[in-house]
């Protein structure tokens, strides 16, 4: 199993300033135990975070920034695409944008909570408008729903992450042919606004839907996917990273240590394979498990950096 941990170093500044003062002791020793593999680089204005190409490379799933196909995937792994065809696809997320005085924010759509009754019936409220533009909408879980139509094929999208706290305009999709989904943001906007659920959210102190994002979108191509996940994705530092909680997230790095971290000890020390890779925004450092000679171990402890001096390089 290769076990992949995103938002290992975040880019917030209260979060880099945590990176100096964590402990993990367990990491520490697993380190001198593996092997740098080549590390992968990437940028901060990438449509596509760093951790999502890891992803993608380990399932041999190909895609430009912005068209790594992961809605295409969940289409044909749910038989969609026996009936629709290898049409363009993508993620629809129903969620809530702040308005501001200068910009227009978004809260991470988990906040919402939405329950089956709420996410059918906006799907319902807002597929004959989606329609109009060749869209269907079929449903895929409590959060998000699946998006096809031929649209969807060529665009270029940033991923839930780019613009979850941040400002959603820097990460719009700016080419032509979203020009009618800019429009049908608009008419969410207004539809949305007296929608039957948001009224009955906005009663109980709930956050209302008052917008959606598109991610995810592309298609596979043939020869695609010829390889099972054999990736564990760990997501349990992504909500405090992209809020920048320091506290949050460097609680969250002391229970991979003491859990995840000391598990793959365990297994190091018996001899098993595993590969490790600790994602950041500029660089994703990748490990494995080798047979090496006694004397290449006891080098390395010297040469090992501690996990706060690697977390500061990615």
């Amino acid at each position: 199993m290769h076990t992949l941990i995103p938002f290992a170093a975040p880019a917030g500044p209260q979060c880099q300033e945590a990176m100096t003062r964590l402990t993990l002791p367990y990491l520490a020793e697993l380190l001198e135990l593996l092997t740098p593999t080549p590390p992968l680089l990437g940028t901060e204005d990438s449509l596509s975070p760093l951790h999502e190409r890891v992803h993608a490379k380990s399932l041999n799933l190909p895609g430009a920034d912005g068209l790594l196909p992961w809605a295409a995937l969940d289409a044909r792994q749910l038989g969609l695409t026996r009936s629709f065809g290898e049409t363009g696809w993508a993620w629809i997320t129903p969620c809530h944008w702040q308005i501001n005085a200068d910009h227009v924010a978004m809260d991470h759509p988990d906040a919402l909570a939405l329950d089956a009754h709420e996410i059918d019936a906006l799907r319902a409220a807002m597929q004959p408008y989606f329609s109009e533009d060749g869209i269907t909408l079929h449903p895929l879980n409590h959060s998000t729903w699946l998006a096809q139509g031929g649209i969807l094929r060529d665009l270029p999208t940033a991923s839930l992450v780019r613009a979850c706290g941040a400002k959603v305009d820097q990460w719009m999709p700016r080419v032509a042919q979203a020009r009618s989904l800019r429009r049908l943001q608009n008419e969410m906007q207004m539809l949305l606004y007296r929608h039957p659920v948001n009224d009955a959210r906005a009663a109980g102190r709930k956050p209302t839907v008052n917008s959606f994002w598109i991610s995810g979108t592309g298609t596979l191509p043939a020869g695609a996917m010829d390889k099972s996940d054999t990736m564990s994705v760990q997501h349990l530092l992504e909500a405090a990273a992209l809020r920048d909680d320091a506290n949050a997230w460097a609680e969250g790095w002391q229970q991979l240590d003491s859990t995840l971290m000391a598990t793959l000890l365990r297994q190091a020390k018996a001899g098993q394979s595993l590969e490790l890779t600790l994602c950041g925004e500029r660089m994703a450092a990748g490990f494995e498990l080798q047979n090496t000679a006694w004397w290449n171990r006891i080098q390395r402890r010297f040469t090992t950096p501690t996990p706060a001096e690697l977390l500061r390089t990615l």
